[in-house]
C-alpha cells in the first residue's frame, strides 16, 4: 500500500528503493536518480503516516540511508514531489494548533531554548562555519563565491542598510559569536553592544573582541532584548527573530522603537515564509530549535505597523540560504568522522539531516529570508536604493555615478559615509 502511495506522488525525478528484503524497486522517472535504502520493515509506513516528524526520526535511528552523498538530493526529490498522504491534513492542523504553545517564549524559556542549540560545543560550529563564525544566511552576489566572501558580502549589505556614521551607537540583538558586531566596529568606527542568551557565544565573542583589539568598541552581554535598556542610533538583528515567537512580535518591535533614537534605523534579517499560514515543524522543534517559529511577511508587517515604526524597505533573499546550507553541509561532511568520534553517530545523522532538510526547504518549499528596514522618521534613510551599491562593492558604473551626485532631500544634501 505504501509503495503504491509513494509511486502515486513521485512524478518529478526517480529513485531506486532498496527494500529490507533485498529487493529493489524503481519509482518515478527522469532526474535526479537517487538511491533510498530502507533497512527496517515498516519504516516506509511510519514515514508516510507522519513525514514531517518521522522522516528525520527514522534517519536518526538508522532505519534508512541515502546513496553515498545523496541525502540532500533525496530530500529534495521528496520535497519537490510533496510525497505525503492526503490524510496528513489532521497532523498539519494539529501542528498549527500546537504552534502557539510551542512558540510561547517568555524570558526564562528563551534562555533555555537558546542553550539547547547554541551552547553546543563551539568546536562543532568551528568545523563547518566560515572563518569568522557567522551562523546565518550569507549573501551571494555571485553563486560561485566562497562562503567567506558571501558572509562578508552579507555584512557589507547590512552595513549599507544601517547607514552608519562614525561614533554612532549600535545594538546587535542576537549577536552570536560577535562576528557582525566586530565587523561594523572595525569598518565604521561605531560602538556596538551585542546581546546573546548563549553563555558559550558570550565567552567566545568577548575573547575574540579582545584578540582583535576592540575592547571599548564592542561589548557583549548575556541579556534578553526585553531586559535591555538604552538608546541607540542603529539596531540590527540577524538570525534571531526566528526565536521570538509569534505572540511576541508586537512587543519585539515596540522594544525596537523604544531603543531607537528619533533618527534611528533598524534592520531585521530573518528566515521567513512565502505562505500565509504554517505550523511548527515538529522535528525541528524537537531536535534543533525549540520555541522557533518562521514568520510570514504579513505577520511581521502587522507588528511593525502596530508599533508605530515606518517600514522603509523590505528585501526578499531567495536561494541565498540554500547556497549557505549547502556550503555548511559540504564542510561538515569533510570532518564528519571527527564529529562522530567526539559527539556520536546519532548526533551526526541528526545534524546532516538538519542541514540537508533546511537546504531543500529553501529550494523547494516556502522558505526565504526577509531583510526588513524600519525607522522612526520618514527621512531617516534615502528614498532610493542606490546608496546600497558603492564602488567598493563593485557596483555598476552608472550606480557609482548616481551616488556621487545623489541627494535624498533637495533641501538637505547628504553624502554616504566611507
Amino acid at each position: 500500500m505504501y509503495l503504491k502511495l509513494l509511486e502515486k506522488h513521485l512524478k518529478d525525478g526517480a529513485l531506486t528503493l532498496h527494500l529490507p528484503t533485498g529487493e529493489t524497486r524503481a519509482v518515478g522517472a527522469g532526474r535526479p536518480l537517487v538511491d533510498w535504502h530502507l533497512h527496517k520493515p515498516g519504516t516506509l509506513g511510519r514515514i508516510i503516516r507522519n513525514p514531517e516528524l518521522n522522516l528525520g526520526e527514522t534517519y536518526m535511528d538508522g532505519e534508512w540511508s541515502a546513496g553515498e552523498g545523496q541525502l540532500p538530493a533525496l530530500l529534495g526529490l521528496l520535497m519537490r514531489n510533496n510525497a505525503e498522504p492526503q490524510d496528513n491534513w489532521l497532523q498539519r492542523q494539529l501542528s498549527r494548533l500546537l504552534g502557539p504553545l510551542r512558540t510561547w517564549n517568555p524570558v526564562r524559556r528563551s534562555y533555555r531554548n537558546v542553550a539547547r542549540h547554541y551552547d553546543l560545543d563551539e568546536w562543532l560550529f568551528r568545523q563547518f562555519l566560515d572563518q569568522d563564525m557567522h551562523y546565518s544566511c550569507a549573501y551571494f552576489p555571485e553563486p560561485d563565491i566562497s562562503l567567506e566572501e558571501a558572509q562578508r558580502a552579507k555584512c557589507r549589505h547590512l552595513r549599507n542598510k544601517l547607514r552608519l556614521h562614525s561614533g554612532q551607537r549600535v545594538l546587535d540583538i542576537g549577536s552570536g559569536w560577535g562576528s557582525l558586531g566586530m565587523y561594523l566596529a572595525e569598518r565604521s568606527d561605531v560602538r556596538v553592544t551585542g546581546l546573546t542568551l548563549s553563555r558559550e557565544q558570550l565567552q567566545s565573542a568577548n575573547r575574540r573582541a579582545r584578540e582583535r583589539g576592540l575592547k571599548g568598541a564592542v561589548q557583549f552581554k548575556l541579556e534578553d532584548y526585553r531586559e535591555h535598556r538604552g538608546r541607540y542610533d542603529r539596531v540590527v538583528s540577524v538570525g534571531m527573530f526566528e526565536h521570538v515567537g509569534r505572540a511576541h512580535y508586537r512587543p519585539f518591535f515596540d522594544k525596537v522603537r523604544d531603543l531607537l533614537s528619533e533618527d534611528g534605523v533598524a534592520v531585521i534579517h530573518t528566515i521567513g515564509r512565502t505562505s500565509p499560514d504554517a505550523g511548527v515543524n515538529p522535528w525541528i522543534h524537537r531536535h534543533i530549535f525549540p520555541g522557533g517559529y518562521i514568520p510570514s511577511l504579513s505577520e511581521i508587517m502587522r507588528a511593525v505597523e502596530g508599533s508605530g515604526l515606518i517600514a522603509a524597505d523590505v528585501e526578499v533573499l531567495r536561494l541565498h540560504y540554500a547556497y549557505t546550507l549547502a556550503a555548511w553541509q559540504a564542510r561538515f561532511q569533510k570532518v564528519r568522522p571527527r564529529v562522530a568520534q567526539r559527539m556520536g553517530e546519532r548526533f551526526c545523522r541528526m545534524w546532516e539531516f538538519y542541514l540537508a532538510s533546511c537546504e531543500n526547504a529553501f529550494r523547494w518549499r516556502d522558505l526565504v529570508v526577509f531583510q526588513v528596514q524600519v525607522s522612526r522618521r520618514l527621512k531617516a534613510v534615502p528614498i532610493t536604493r542606490s546608496y546600497l551599491y558603492r564602488s567598493s562593492e563593485q557596483a555598476p558604473p552608472e550606480v557609482n555615478a548616481a551616488l556621487r551626485s545623489y541627494t535624498f532631500d533637495r533641501h538637505h544634501p547628504t553624502r554616504d559615509p566611507d
